[in-house]
Protein backbone atom coordinates (compact mmCIF):
# COMPACT_ATOMS: atom_id res chain seq x y z
CA UNK A 1 0.00 0.00 0.00
CA UNK A 2 0.92 3.59 -0.43
CA UNK A 3 1.34 6.05 2.02
CA UNK A 4 -1.60 8.80 2.34
CA UNK A 5 -0.53 11.99 3.05
CA UNK A 6 -1.99 13.75 6.18
CA UNK A 7 -5.20 15.58 5.74
CA UNK A 8 -5.02 19.44 5.61
CA UNK A 9 -5.46 20.39 9.27
CA UNK A 10 -5.53 24.45 9.17
CA UNK A 11 -8.29 26.68 7.01
CA UNK A 12 -4.92 27.55 5.14
CA UNK A 13 -3.62 24.16 4.54
CA UNK A 14 -7.54 23.19 3.34
CA UNK A 15 -7.80 26.22 0.83
CA UNK A 16 -4.02 25.52 -0.43
CA UNK A 17 -5.25 21.83 -0.83
CA UNK A 18 -8.34 22.61 -2.62
CA UNK A 19 -6.45 25.06 -5.53
CA UNK A 20 -6.68 29.10 -5.81
CA UNK A 21 -9.52 30.77 -5.54
CA UNK A 22 -9.48 34.15 -7.55
CA UNK A 23 -11.77 36.68 -7.19
CA UNK A 24 -12.34 38.62 -10.32
CA UNK A 25 -14.01 42.28 -10.28
CA UNK A 26 -15.19 43.86 -13.59
CA UNK A 27 -14.47 47.71 -13.40
CA UNK A 28 -16.79 50.17 -15.60
CA UNK A 29 -15.50 53.48 -14.68
CA UNK A 30 -13.74 52.85 -18.37
CA UNK A 31 -15.16 52.00 -21.85
CA UNK A 32 -14.99 48.99 -22.76
CA UNK A 33 -14.99 47.84 -19.04
CA UNK A 34 -11.52 47.00 -17.39
CA UNK A 35 -11.22 43.52 -16.12
CA UNK A 36 -9.57 43.66 -12.24
CA UNK A 37 -8.60 40.52 -10.08
CA UNK A 38 -7.10 39.86 -7.14
CA UNK A 39 -6.17 36.88 -4.46
CA UNK A 40 -8.50 35.31 -1.55
CA UNK A 41 -5.41 35.20 0.76
CA UNK A 42 -2.26 35.93 0.90
CA UNK A 43 -1.70 32.14 -0.41
CA UNK A 44 -3.19 32.91 -3.38
CA UNK A 45 -1.25 36.37 -3.34
CA UNK A 46 1.85 34.48 -4.24
CA UNK A 47 0.14 32.69 -7.08
CA UNK A 48 -0.68 35.37 -8.53
CA UNK A 49 3.05 37.11 -7.81
CA UNK A 50 4.10 34.19 -9.46
CA UNK A 51 2.16 34.15 -12.84
CA UNK A 52 1.00 37.76 -13.54
CA UNK A 53 1.21 38.33 -17.25
CA UNK A 54 3.41 41.46 -18.41
CA UNK A 55 0.39 43.67 -19.30
CA UNK A 56 -0.88 43.54 -15.21
CA UNK A 57 -0.41 46.42 -12.68
CA UNK A 58 -0.02 45.62 -9.14
CA UNK A 59 -2.08 47.44 -6.24
CA UNK A 60 -1.63 47.48 -2.71
CA UNK A 61 -1.95 49.70 0.43
CA UNK A 62 1.77 51.07 1.24
CA UNK A 63 2.83 50.40 4.41
CA UNK A 64 0.07 47.99 5.46
CA UNK A 65 -1.35 45.19 4.82
CA UNK A 66 -3.93 44.65 2.26
CA UNK A 67 -5.10 42.30 -0.42
CA UNK A 68 -2.77 42.69 -3.81
CA UNK A 69 -5.09 43.83 -6.44
CA UNK A 70 -4.42 43.74 -10.37
CA UNK A 71 -5.64 45.48 -13.25
CA UNK A 72 -4.98 43.91 -16.64
CA UNK A 73 -4.00 46.47 -19.19
CA UNK A 74 -6.18 46.65 -22.46
CA UNK A 75 -3.59 46.01 -25.04
CA UNK A 76 -2.17 49.02 -26.15
CA UNK A 77 -2.29 50.66 -22.74
CA UNK A 78 0.44 51.50 -20.68
CA UNK A 79 0.75 52.73 -16.96
CA UNK A 80 0.68 55.80 -17.61
CA UNK A 81 -2.20 55.98 -20.15
CA UNK A 82 -4.57 54.48 -17.44
CA UNK A 83 -7.36 56.80 -16.81
CA UNK A 84 -7.76 58.49 -13.45
CA UNK A 85 -11.64 56.71 -12.90
CA UNK A 86 -9.72 53.54 -13.45
CA UNK A 87 -7.00 54.47 -11.41
CA UNK A 88 -9.95 55.21 -8.29
CA UNK A 89 -11.28 51.73 -9.12
CA UNK A 90 -8.50 50.12 -7.91
CA UNK A 91 -7.18 52.15 -5.30
CA UNK A 92 -10.60 51.67 -3.78
CA UNK A 93 -10.88 47.84 -3.74
CA UNK A 94 -7.51 47.65 -2.50
CA UNK A 95 -8.35 49.93 0.37
CA UNK A 96 -11.69 47.71 0.77
CA UNK A 97 -9.99 44.57 1.42
CA UNK A 98 -7.07 46.06 3.92
CA UNK A 99 -8.04 44.94 7.48
CA UNK A 100 -6.07 48.17 8.76
CA UNK A 101 -6.59 50.16 5.66
CA UNK A 102 -10.43 49.77 5.21
CA UNK A 103 -10.97 51.93 8.56
CA UNK A 104 -8.21 54.86 8.27
CA UNK A 105 -9.10 57.53 5.87
CA UNK A 106 -5.87 59.34 4.70
CA UNK A 107 -3.39 56.47 3.35
CA UNK A 108 -1.80 55.40 0.60
CA UNK A 109 -1.57 53.31 -2.05
CA UNK A 110 1.12 52.20 -4.31
CA UNK A 111 1.43 50.97 -8.17
CA UNK A 112 3.52 49.17 -10.36
CA UNK A 113 3.84 46.83 -13.35
CA UNK A 114 4.07 43.40 -12.07
CA UNK A 115 7.36 42.65 -13.83
CA UNK A 116 8.69 45.15 -11.13
CA UNK A 117 7.46 43.04 -8.49
CA UNK A 118 10.67 41.41 -6.61
CA UNK A 119 10.20 38.08 -4.22
CA UNK A 120 13.46 36.33 -2.63
CA UNK A 121 12.97 32.96 -0.70
CA UNK A 122 13.21 35.21 2.65
CA UNK A 123 10.38 36.61 2.48
CA UNK A 124 7.47 36.24 4.33
CA UNK A 125 4.18 34.77 2.66
CA UNK A 126 2.62 37.69 0.76
CA UNK A 127 5.58 40.02 1.04
CA UNK A 128 7.17 41.56 -1.96
CA UNK A 129 9.46 44.37 -2.76
CA UNK A 130 10.30 45.85 -6.31
CA UNK A 131 13.53 46.01 -8.99
CA UNK A 132 13.14 49.75 -9.27
CA UNK A 133 11.63 52.43 -6.79
CA UNK A 134 11.34 54.49 -9.62
CA UNK A 135 8.66 52.43 -11.58
CA UNK A 136 6.49 52.55 -8.40
CA UNK A 137 3.57 55.26 -8.17
CA UNK A 138 1.80 56.55 -4.94
CA UNK A 139 -1.87 57.88 -4.94
CA UNK A 140 -3.14 59.35 -1.45
CA UNK A 141 -6.86 58.14 -0.51
CA UNK A 142 -8.37 60.49 1.74
CA UNK A 143 -11.04 58.02 2.11
CA UNK A 144 -13.35 54.98 1.14
CA UNK A 145 -15.68 56.18 -1.67
CA UNK A 146 -18.75 53.32 -0.90
CA UNK A 147 -20.72 53.37 -3.89
CA UNK A 148 -17.09 52.84 -6.09
CA UNK A 149 -16.79 49.71 -3.74
CA UNK A 150 -20.45 48.54 -3.91
CA UNK A 151 -20.56 49.02 -7.68
CA UNK A 152 -17.31 46.68 -7.81
CA UNK A 153 -18.38 44.04 -5.14
CA UNK A 154 -21.74 43.42 -7.62
CA UNK A 155 -19.39 42.58 -10.50
CA UNK A 156 -17.43 40.07 -8.06
CA UNK A 157 -17.06 36.82 -9.41
CA UNK A 158 -15.27 34.05 -7.51
CA UNK A 159 -13.59 31.10 -9.35
CA UNK A 160 -12.35 27.69 -7.49
CA UNK A 161 -9.17 26.10 -8.82
CA UNK A 162 -8.01 28.76 -11.04
CA UNK A 163 -4.98 27.29 -12.94
CA UNK A 164 -2.70 30.33 -12.91
CA UNK A 165 0.25 28.69 -14.53
CA UNK A 166 -1.95 26.96 -17.46
CA UNK A 167 -3.86 30.78 -18.13
CA UNK A 168 -0.27 32.49 -18.73
CA UNK A 169 1.13 29.68 -20.97
CA UNK A 170 -2.46 30.18 -22.70
CA UNK A 171 -1.61 33.59 -23.27
CA UNK A 172 1.65 32.99 -24.04
CA UNK A 173 1.05 30.47 -26.68
CA UNK A 174 -1.47 32.84 -28.43
CA UNK A 175 1.26 35.68 -28.13
CA UNK A 176 3.38 33.92 -30.02
CA UNK A 177 1.33 32.50 -32.55
CA UNK A 178 0.02 35.61 -33.17
CA UNK A 179 3.31 36.64 -33.80
CA UNK A 180 4.44 33.83 -36.24
CA UNK A 181 1.23 34.94 -38.15
CA UNK A 182 2.75 38.14 -38.62
CA UNK A 183 5.78 36.83 -39.91
CA UNK A 184 4.48 34.61 -42.44
CA UNK A 185 1.92 37.79 -43.69
CA UNK A 186 5.13 39.77 -43.84
CA UNK A 187 7.09 37.34 -45.99
CA UNK A 188 4.50 36.46 -48.18
CA UNK A 189 3.79 40.15 -48.88
CA UNK A 190 8.01 40.80 -49.66
CA UNK A 191 8.04 37.90 -51.63
CA UNK A 192 5.13 38.89 -54.13
CA UNK A 193 6.66 42.60 -54.26
CA UNK A 194 9.86 40.94 -55.58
Amino acid sequence: TQPQSAAPRTKGEREKALGKMVLYFTSTAVDPPAFIYMGKDKYENEELIKHGWECDVWFHVDKLSSAHVYLRLPEGWTMDSIPQPLITDCVQLVKANSIEGCKMDDIDVVYTPWSNLHKTGDMDVGQIGFHSQKLVHKVHVEKKIPEIVKRLEKTKEERDNVDLAKEKEDMLAAKRAKLRLEERRRKEKEAKEQ
